[in-house]
């Protein structure tokens, strides 16, 4: 018989791609996720990876029973549902994928309050990019995942996937101390075909709206400056090497060297909460939701 442990264990390796990042997932060292799967290959007397330079790569028989693995993590997943529901309590481990800023500016709070309400919960989260984290939700790599999405640019949300509002993180300007529009009390799109932009990279949600956003207004971004975490954005804005569009969620105070400014209209993105429709009924759901909703607005 088949150990569903290493199964797991297979299973995420396809979806994170790695054993290390597989094993960051699950919580084991790489070391015990290549274990199980040695253990599994001896089980099965099949190859179920291959070594590809520095890395390794699954074997067309281990894709197939990775597949066959997640449909048995449903089954389980469906059995602990209805355990737990009947209970009535919030218990056994939970996984929440975040992106950057959400687990900044509101996951700490939202694990505080599920630790002290539900003990028996084990809630451990993982700072992760909304594209990557509803392919994960989905494959049942991950139980929550925290995403946003922006008026011009809709997240996507596959079959078999739910989801919950949050709320709307408004977003900013923000503009150096001695910027000529630092006074203003709100400015138009159309006036900021001048600046210089300082943004986060190509690829990431916040970087194609403002591209398209301005594109839109008529203006090409001149963008001189590129960094993934807002804290950095704000930081480059106060020592005056340009301009940002910032969200407040985990934004953290404005430095004395920048101020910020109403953009009008004002941009705006809106977190949801993602989970399996599989799922919906267990408790660690339900009240990781609540947790989440009862934080907003911060």
């Amino acid at each position: 018989m088949l150990d569903l442990a290493r199964l797991r264990a297979l299973h995420a390796v396809s979806v994170h791609g790695t054993v290390g990042a597989a094993a960051t997932a699950l919580g084991y060292t790489p070391s015990a996720v290549s274990q199980q799967i040695a253990k599994l290959e001896r089980e099965t007397r099949t190859t179920l990876l291959e070594r590809r330079g520095r890395g390794v790569a699954l074997t067309e028989a281990a894709l197939h029973l990775a597949a066959t693995a997640q449909q048995l993590m449903a089954i389980v997943e469906r059995a602990e549902t209805e355990l737990e529901e009947r209970r009535g309590v919030p218990a056994g481990r939970l996984t929440i994928a975040a992106f950057a800023s959400a687990a900044r500016g509101l996951l700490p709070g939202v694990l505080a309050d599920l630790a002290v309400r539900h003990p028996a919960l084990d809630a451990r989260m993982s700072e992760i990019d909304p594209h990557l984290s509803i392919d994960l939700v989905a494959k049942g790599a991950v139980d929550v995942a925290v995403v946003h999405d922006w008026d011009i640019a809709p997240l996507p949300t596959p079959p078999g996937v739910e989801q919950a509002v949050i709320g709307d993180d408004l977003c900013d300007l923000v503009v150096p101390a001695g910027h000529r529009l630092a006074g203003r009390t709100s400015v138009r799109r159309e006036e900021l075909k001048d600046e210089r932009w300082i943004t986060q990279p190509p690829g990431l949600v916040c970087h194609e709206w403002l591209v398209r956003t301005l594109r839109e207004a008529g203006c090409e971004p001149d963008i001189a400056h590129q960094a993934e975490e807002n804290p950095t954005l704000v930081a480059l804005v106060a020592a005056g090497l340009g301009v940002a569009l910032v969200p407040r969620l985990g934004r953290g105070a404005i430095p004395g060297g920048a101020v910020t400014v109403r953009l009008d209209p004002v941009p705006v993105r809106r977190l949801y909460a993602l989970w399996r429709a599989g799922a919906s009924r267990r408790p660690a759901i339900t009240e990781t939701v609540r947790a989440l909703q009862a934080r907003w607005p911060l």
